[in-house]
């Protein structure tokens, strides 16, 4: 009989221990739990940027973006700014839209297709003349730009960096001479590439542009007080974004220390 006592004793002593170690580890399990975050589900947004960001993008902002939320994945369209613009008008389902000039981003905000307190006017850049490395020509700057036998711009219709040269040859009186000279590109990617490729002898790009190949020399900059206002290109959230939230961090990554960083390597200015 004692035995059998000392027996139930023990086995109420051990439920009882098991009780109290269980509503101990209880509370710890859930302390663990709850520092471990639930996955994100995988996103995709896609990035309509002007074709002078293509390399910028492409090499090295998007790699680090994607590094710091590895569930965000980043694609890019590369075209004009006025083909996209027409293309977001169109319903082109893009997240972010960065153009290389104002009047795209700020026509498409007027039309409530951009968020516009998303926008920043985020960098600055400028346009050059440029001609085929090596070449011999008489052209020395935008003044007499009307002495090469082909002059390569982007179509002033749609292209940012034709409407810029328009601008600064019209401001000098001699956009009737050029025009009559003139190649036009449908953007000004293909601009730089006929000039290097020596199909056109002299040529109008971004300064970004002519500084990713060796193939082509810059002759002049736009003469100070051609343009009536500085080269400019703006970022903004599509009001159509069906992400949001991650097309504002990557708005927001472009526009920090460390995206401001890459583009100068690519020989952009923070617009000040």
């Amino acid at each position: 009989m004692k035995n059998r006592k000392l027996m139930r004793f023990a086995v109420a002593a051990c439920l009882v221990a098991g009780v109290q170690a269980a509503a101990f580890a209880a509370p710890k399990k859930s302390r663990n739990a709850a520092k471990t975050a639930p996955a994100k589900a995988p996103v995709t947004i896609l990035a309509a940027a002007a074709a002078s960001l293509e390399y910028s993008f492409a090499g090295e902002l998007i790699p680090l973006f994607q590094a710091k939320y590895p569930y965000i994945s980043v694609e890019g369209a590369y075209d004009s700014s006025g083909k996209l613009q027409t293309q977001i008008e169109n319903g082109l389902e893009a997240d972010v839209f960065m153009s290389a000039a104002t009047k795209q981003m700020n026509t498409l905000a007027d039309e409530r297709l951009i968020d516009r307190e998303s926008v920043k006017p985020l960098l600055e850049n400028k346009i050059v003349l440029i001609k085929p490395a090596g070449s011999e020509t008489g052209v020395t700057g935008f003044q007499d730009a009307a002495k090469a036998h082909i002059i390569a711009l982007g179509d002033p219709a749609s292209v940012p960096a034709g409407q810029y040269a328009k601008e600064a040859f019209t401001s000098l009186g001699v956009w009737e001479e050029v025009e009559r000279k003139a190649s036009f590109g449908t953007n000004v990617t293909e601009v730089l590439n006929w000039v290097a490729a020596g199909s056109a002898d002299a040529g109008v790009v971004y300064a970004t542009d002519a500084a990713t190949t060796p193939k082509v020399e810059v002759i002049a900059e736009a003469p100070e007080g051609s343009l009536a206002q500085k080269v400019v290109y703006p970022v903004g959230i599509v009001a159509s974004s069906a992400h949001p939230a991650e097309a504002r961090l990557f708005v927001d990554f472009l526009a920090s220390a460390e995206g401001l960083a890459v583009f100068e390597r690519y020989g952009f200015s923070p617009n000040k």
